[in-house]
C-alpha cells in the first residue's frame, strides 16, 4: 500500500480510473455482488452517500 499511495501522490496513478460504479451505501450488497461475480467488467465499486 505505501508504494500505491506514493504513486497516487506523485500523480503516476489515478485511482479513479478503475472506479466503474458509484452506489449509495444502502446498495452495498449489490456492489459486493458485482465485484464478486465480475459481471459487466466491473472493476471497482465505490459506495458514496
Amino acid at each position: 500500500m505505501p508504494k500505491l499511495y506514493e504513486m497516487i501522490e506523485n500523480q503516476e496513478f489515478d485511482p479513479t480510473d478503475i472506479i466503474t460504479h458509484k452506489l449509495p451505501p444502502e446498495e452495498a450488497a449489490k456492489g459486493y455482488d458485482f465485484c464478486d461475480k465480475k459481471e459487466d467488467e466491473k472493476i471497482k465499486v465505490v459506495l458514496k452517500s
